[in-house]
């Protein structure tokens, strides 16, 4: 009953200028993310309603030298269907395809993937999530070939393929002292179907309304006016 998201929602990826300009262009030209561990699988990567995290990202990117010159692209994004694993139902769905995937490496001989840590992470944050994607993945890989095998024998599905995978994400050191909260929590969202998309913008710098409203009513001439009338 709850299944959609039908409120919109505004995310900010962290790019290279050119990315950026390029998206802003072309709005059809959307590059996926394919990394084995990507934190919530395969997709389109937007940090959720943070635009300063997603331009720290992307900063972070140009000091190392993989990318020139650090940016942010925002987006308006329909969630639509929705794997939300800030929600309880879509948690509880990860560890049955866990098993069944742990169940195939096994009988194929093969390693299954663990979440690391970057050998430099003070945090320990293990920000190789590689478990989790091939989980994730699996889970998205099973869903669409049971909506495929509905389709080819019966012709009609009820299974529907999520548009969007969001998560939430502690991380960092302690944002004061002796704190729960991190400095770099954030809500991560990752789009699967591109049209969740609505479209794409370059995000504004924030306006010195105050000034502007003191100056307006506030001034000498203001007031003088205010006499007169």
């Amino acid at each position: 009953m709850y299944d959609v998201r039908s409120n919109l929602v505004i995310g900010f990826h962290g790019c290279d200028k050119a990315t950026r300009d390029e998206l802003i262009n072309n709005p059809q030209h959307i590059k996926i993310s394919e990394k084995p561990y990507d934190w919530l699988g395969h997709g389109f990567y937007l940090w959720e309603n943070n635009c300063e995290r997603a331009l720290q990202w992307s900063t972070n990117k140009a000091s190392r030298g993989e990318i020139k010159e650090p940016a942010v692209v925002g987006a308006i994004i329909h969630l639509g269907y929705c794997c939300d694993f800030l929600d309880s139902k879509y948690i509880g769905l990860l560890k049955p395809y866990y098993l069944a995937m742990y169940e195939s490496y096994t009988q194929l001989g093969q390693k299954i993937p663990v979440n690391k840590d970057l050998p430099k992470d003070p945090h320990k944050d293990r920000l190789l999530r590689e478990l989790d994607c091939a989980v994730i993945e699996y889970m998205h890989a099973e869903i669409t070939n049971s909506y495929k095998n509905d389709l080819d024998s019966r012709g009609i599905t009820d299974i529907k393929l999520f548009d969007t995978v969001r998560g939430v994400f502690t991380e960092g050191g302690p944002a004061f002292d002796g704190a729960g909260i991190l400095e770099k929590n954030h809500i991560q969202i990752c789009i699967r179907n591109f049209d969740s998309i609505k479209g794409f913008f370059i995000p504004r710098q924030e306006a010195d309304f105050l000034s502007w409203s003191f100056d307006k009513y506030l001034s000498p001439a203001s007031e003088a006016s205010e006499v007169v009338a």
